[in-house]
């Protein structure tokens, strides 16, 4: 008897849960329908929606901007079938990587992912959950640490930069008369600067201290394919919005990415194979590992989220040389340019440099604490040039309320960055170029701080990664190069910096500039 009253019991709980769920559900829902979704941009086509719009838009953060001026910092637009929500707000982007970071943490699956991306083993192109969890951890633990960049990557970069350097010294000597000054291309000069530096760190391979090397065109097709892949991904396609229509492949990208796979793939089977027949044990690399030592020793064979080792490692590598080049060369360049077009700033970088290192030696990793100045300039061509002007695209895994509208579950969502960081209401005058500002008003933000106006790497649990990597090569490069030569253009002309799409934007014309050595000359000698 006693049994039984237990069990009816029981069975009244259960029955009161349920009911009060299903009470609580149903209010939820009737409040989710009381709220409005973010107001939809007019002119929306059938079926395709805004696509038509956005794919032919030459840069799609700016025509997102302009929409912004008319719709508000947070509105809809609808990419074939999916519903994709802006933000252009600092405010409303802190709230998304904040109070809805969890909700907002995954990605849509697209086809660049699913081709190009290893199906997603590329733990930036992973939708969220334990695999990206574990690949995150993994990244950042044990291959970007800030321990790991000052043992292998900032002695790469000073040795590849001052070799580097000498050599544009070489050919100034030999080519200067009558004119005092060579004319370089640095667009180019920071491209092949940067992916030597990868592909030192990534797989060992370079052209001095150390017996791994690769050949001149290995590296080229490493170059083109990290650019074309950056392209590629950033590419807003007919088959990611209609899916139906994937089969016909219009415009081609699709087969554009499975020759970029390949290419990829071809080159990175490769420095595995060989990394597996030299590889060394940990405590016999410890810090001096490259980046395929690392993961070989972590994964250990391994499968990780139903991958095997091999495509983990070439997925995660992928996506670190695609970012550590063409991003670098980019903000480089566009730091160039834009000092260059103010040419107060440039002298008074170098006058910092001057008074903090002298004429008399080399830049040191320990001088950089003191670099203020070059510190604020990055910062300044971040805010206007951010490598990703939209952050790489998130989708809700669940509901949620930002800013008063319902974003349903499976909504993407798109950070306008460009929009964010240049926000008249926080920034003055924003599109002029003012180092200055990150000295003064804006002293405290910082690309991995907490002020969601400034945001070139994203936010949230979602932020690259690779922050410290890019911004250690950025400042290193760019200290080195201004403190050994005066830059100037033809005619002292302004420079033309048109621009082009992709995941990042970048100079679509050379930067060529006129350099004089500012140094001694012993100071160029080779050794």
């Amino acid at each position: 008897m006693e049994f039984l009253r237990q069990d009816l019991n029981f069975t009244l709980l259960c029955m009161l849960a349920i009911l009060i769920l299903s009470i609580h559900v149903r209010y939820k829902s009737r409040s989710s329908r009381n709220l409005k979704t973010p107001p939809e941009v007019v002119g929306a086509w059938p079926v395709v929606g805004h696509l038509p719009i956005i794919a032919k838009s030459h840069l799609p953060h700016k025509t997102l901007g302009s929409m912004a001026d008319k719709y508000g910092p947070i509105f809809t637009v609808r990419l074939g079938l999916f519903p994709a929500v802006v933000v252009s707000s600092s405010e409303i982007a802190k709230e998304c990587c904040t109070k809805h970071d969890h909700a907002l943490a995954s990605r849509p699956q697209l086809i660049a992912s699913e081709v190009m991306g290893y199906n997603s083993a590329s733990f930036g192109l992973a939708p969220y959950g334990p695999y990206w969890r574990d690949m995150r951890k993994i990244v950042t633990l044990e291959m970007l640490s800030a321990r790991r960049i000052e043992s292998l990557l900032n002695p790469i970069v000073a040795s590849a930069t001052d070799i580097a350097i000498r050599e544009l010294h070489k050919i100034w000597t030999e080519k200067k008369a009558p004119f005092g000054h060579i004319l370089v291309d640095l667009n180019q000069w920071f491209g092949r600067l940067s992916i030597s530096i990868v592909l030192k760190v990534v797989a060992g391979k370079g052209s001095y201290s150390g017996n791994a090397m690769v050949d001149e065109e290995e590296k080229q097709q490493c170059q083109h394919a990290s650019r074309e892949f950056l392209k590629l991904i950033g590419m807003f396609t007919v088959a990611d919005a209609l899916p139906f229509l994937r089969w016909l492949d219009l415009g081609g990208h699709e087969k554009s990415m499975k020759k970029i796979a390949k290419e990829f793939d071809t080159i990175l089977s490769g420095w595995l194979e060989e990394h597996k027949k030299n590889s060394k044990s940990s405590s016999e690399n410890g810090d001096d590992q490259d980046f395929i030592d690392v993961m070989l020793s972590t994964l250990k064979g391994i499968e990780v989220g139903g991958f095997d080792a091999d495509t983990v490692i070439k997925g995660t590598l992928t996506s670190i040389i695609a970012g550590g080049t063409d991003n670098t060369t980019a903000t480089l360049t566009w730091a160039v340019s834009s000092l260059l077009d103010n040419f107060h700033v440039l002298k008074k970088a170098q006058e910092e440099l001057d008074a903090q290192i002298g004429k008399r030696r080399h830049v040191k990793e320990s001088d950089f604490a003191n670099l203020t100045y070059l510190h604020a300039i990055v910062k300044e061509t971040l805010r206007l040039y951010p490598a990703g002007p939209l952050a790489a695209p998130r989708v809700s895994i669940e509901d949620c309320v930002i800013k008063g509208y319902l974003v349903p579950k499976g909504t993407r969502l798109i950070l306008n960055v460009w929009k964010i960081q240049t926000d008249p209401k926080v920034w003055l005058e924003p599109m002029k170029f003012r180092p200055e500002r990150f000295l003064s008003s804006h002293k405290k933000n910082d690309a991995m701080g907490p002020n969601f106006d400034f945001m070139p790497f994203g936010g949230g649990r979602r932020i690259c990664p690779g922050i410290s990597f890019g911004l250690q090569v950025v400042h290193s490069v760019l200290a080195r190069l201004l403190h050994a030569f005066d830059v100037s253009t033809p005619d002292n002309s302004p420079v033309d910096i048109p621009e082009i799409n992709g995941l990042m934007v970048c100079k679509a014309m050379p930067l060529e500039v006129m350099l004089t050595p500012r140094l001694p000359n012993e100071f160029y000698e080779l050794p």
